[in-house]
């Protein structure tokens, strides 16, 4: 998504050609082993991202900076040992809200590194590699010189390039076992493996379902996550990669391995996508951020008017989060699916 550095605007693309699916965890379990309840009796130590993650005992004050490494932890049932969440673009998932509701939130954006530290966090989680970096709350240094342990999504590192100014470049495209890996590492971290496992599991039968029978092939696909000015879509290889190989369909910008590029509509309007997947946002700090604006502005924009999907309304909305590598990108397969088969596109 356009998280950190969503206020630069980057033109262009990198055309290159379609990149193949990957696993893109890089995060391995050293050392875990468990009593009966479930609690680490040694340390947990992780290779995440480039850093050794060494975590002595499970944490009980975890501050998480996004909402993807969020819902993960609150989904794992972990709320209780939680100080603080930030950065937020959506609701929280259904299901979650009396979870979240007992975990403070410490900033709807970007915190500051002195808010984060008030919190007095044993742990420190993000889900984008420039949260945890120059120019984001604090590097993973900051924390670990203090003894704070850090972690960033395997999603957002293994098989990426985060050095330029945008959102990252993907080497490789993205497979939700990436999404699998940090939920492991994390139920390693809280010591509730077996909870890990089971979300695991409950996610590869959501993604089996959504996708059974179904026959995308000719189908084209565009996703637009926010900005109606210079609007960011998904590059060939992320999230939204994910989900469009899972149904068989193709992005029609598939050929830049950029994650979010900025695409000017008449580009947009030339490859006249046959369904617009659209991120509905309740944040604020773009242009069109809920569905309600970018469809507004679609139907009235003379270059994008006349585009088949826009005349046909096959629209289909994703929160931001589904449309980022979380545990909400089943959520993406499993409403685009649903769209696609309304629209009569799916075979």
């Amino acid at each position: 998504m356009p998280h950190a550095r969503a206020a630069l605007l980057t033109a262009g693309a990198l055309l290159l050609t379609a990149c193949t699916a990957t696993d893109a965890s890089d995060a391995t379990d050293a050392s875990d082993a468990t009593d009966a309840s479930g609690t680490p009796k040694t340390a947990v130590t992780l290779k995440n991202c480039g850093h050794t993650v060494r975590v002595d005992t499970p944490p009980k004050r975890a501050v998480s900076l996004n909402q993807g490494t969020t819902e993960i932890m609150l989904s794992l049932g972990l709320a209780d040992r939680m100080a603080g969440t930030a950065t937020w673009t959506d609701p929280v998932l259904k299901g979650l809200e009396k979870a979240n509701a007992g975990v403070e939130r410490i900033a709807d954006n970007a915190p500051s590194y002195e808010r984060v530290l008030e919190a007095e966090p044993d742990f420190v989680a993000a889900s984008f590699v420039s949260t945890l970096g120059k120019g984001g709350v604090a590097t993973r240094e900051q924390f670990e010189r203090l003894g704070v342990p850090t972690y960033v999504s395997p999603s957002d590192c293994a098989g990426k390039d985060n050095s330029g100014d945008g959102d990252g470049a993907r080497r490789q495209a993205l497979g939700i076992d990436a999404v699998h890996g940090e939920i492991r590492d994390l139920a390693a971290v809280f010591g509730v493996r077996d909870r890990g496992e089971k979300l695991i599991a409950s996610l590869k039968q959501r993604m089996a379902k959504a996708t059974s029978g179904l026959d995308a092939s000719d189908v084209t696909l565009l996703y637009w996550f926010a900005n109606s000015e210079s609007p960011y879509m998904a590059g060939c290889c992320g999230a939204p990669g994910i989900i469009t190989r899972a149904l068989g369909a193709k992005n029609v910008f598939d050929d830049t391995h950029e994650e979010w590029p900025q695409i000017n509509w008449e580009t947009v309007a030339d490859r006249d996508p046959d369904v617009l997947v659209i991120g509905d946002l309740t944040r604020k700090s773009q242009t069109a951020e809920s569905a309600a604006r970018k469809i507004a502005f679609l139907e009235s924009d003379p270059v994008t008017r006349n585009m088949d999907a826009v005349r046909h309304k096959r629209y289909v909305l994703l929160s931001g989060q589904a449309m980022n590598p979380t545990i909400r990108t089943v959520e993406g397969v499993e409403k685009v699916a649903a769209g696609l088969r309304e629209f009569g596109l799916a075979k």
